[in-house]
């Protein structure tokens, strides 16, 4: 557990044993981070900020969406920032916030394990160098979550930006024709990008919803600050627009994919039709004229047998052989002919 004093001057690590006086100071901006939240620190929430029970609840386990408590003299909110893991699964890196009169008690985690710890950390670590660099000067503690959620969007839209050029990259290999004979590897990324930009959307519809809802509840804020929470509100439903604007992209790029797809498909199944109507007609005549020049040979080979049978030994006999094969095979003939077979 960090515990911050924030002022003009900057920002000044204090003791954790320095917390209740700090609290008691109105003047002064207390800023609690907290890495993980386990059952020591639970109980100092409980016991020294006295949070509810709930929120301490939500502090311990993993929330799946974003959440908002308002109660007497402080708001409690969950959100979430995305980070890409392997094979392109979306991981939530939760934070949770407690805004209270002159303090801020951010909660980070808990985190997949898969995940690195420092990823947690961005958000508060780049707003915590800029106090010190005095390039930015926080007043009160919601100014103070303010900028860490700035900073979180940020990020968001950081990603959105690279799947955009990673959705360009496909879409020219596409168009371009550089796909190559498996299509499977240039799907998967497609895909990939696609699921991905859906979950950074749905973080962000969330969020969103999570600051809609703090600007009606909310009654404690100065009036200065209640227009920072419609733009975080805003700021969140332009993460959530872009994703959604980028993700339509990679629809039509599939679409198109697979329009040609089924078009290459629909061309090369009716030049196969044709073929095979082709080598069908091919057959007819084949057989056809098999048939016709089977007559000769059956009736020879009938004629031929070592038996006596009308016209044996006798000109008569070949004669009769002949016009017999002659009138069949014509029949034969003209019957494939009306058929459309020759």
């Amino acid at each position: 557990m960090d515990v911050y004093v924030v002022s003009g001057f900057g920002i000044k690590p204090c003791p954790v044993e320095d917390l209740e006086d700090l609290l008691a100071r109105p003047d002064a901006l207390v800023w609690v981070d907290i890495p993980r939240c386990d059952g020591r620190t639970a109980m100092v929430l409980s016991e020294t900020f006295g949070f509810h029970d709930i929120a301490i609840r939500d502090c311990l386990e993993r929330n799946h969406i974003s959440k908002l408590h308002v109660y007497d003299d402080h708001v409690f909110t969950v959100l979430h920032a995305p980070e890409i893991g392997s094979h392109g699964h979306v991981h939530y890196v939760e934070l949770d916030q407690f805004l209270g009169p002159n303090y801020l008690v951010t909660v980070h985690g808990p985190l997949n394990p898969a995940v690195d710890p420092a990823v947690a950390y961005l958000d508060t670590e780049q707003v915590r160098k800029r106090i010190e660099n005095g390039r930015l000067h926080p007043k009160t503690p919601f100014e103070l979550s303010s900028a860490i959620v700035s900073a979180l969007t940020r990020r968001e839209i950081n990603l959105i930006a690279d799947l955009a050029k990673q959705s360009g990259d496909l879409e020219r290999k596409l168009m371009l024709g550089q796909v190559g004979a498996d299509p499977e590897p240039f799907l998967e990324e497609l895909f990939r990008a696609w699921y991905e930009l859906l979950a950074i959307r749905t973080i962000a519809v969330h969020s969103a919803a999570t600051y809609d809802r703090m600007a009606k509840l909310v009654r404690s804020l100065p009036p200065a600050e209640q227009p920072l929470v419609a733009d975080i509100a805003d700021r969140f439903h332009q993460v959530a627009s872009m994703a959604d604007g980028q993700r339509e992209f990679l629809h039509g790029v599939i679409e198109f994919f697979q329009t040609r797809t089924s078009t290459h498909m629909t061309i090369a199944a009716e030049a196969l039709s044709g073929t095979s109507v082709q080598q069908n007609d091919d057959m007819r005549r084949i057989t056809a004229w098999v048939a016709i020049v089977a007559v000769p040979t059956a009736v020879t080979g009938f004629f031929g047998q070592n038996v006596p049978y009308p016209g044996f030994g006798e000109n008569s006999g070949f004669l009769a052989s002949i016009t017999i094969m002659l009138i069949i095979a014509a029949t034969l003939f003209l019957v494939f002919k009306r058929k459309d077979w020759l």
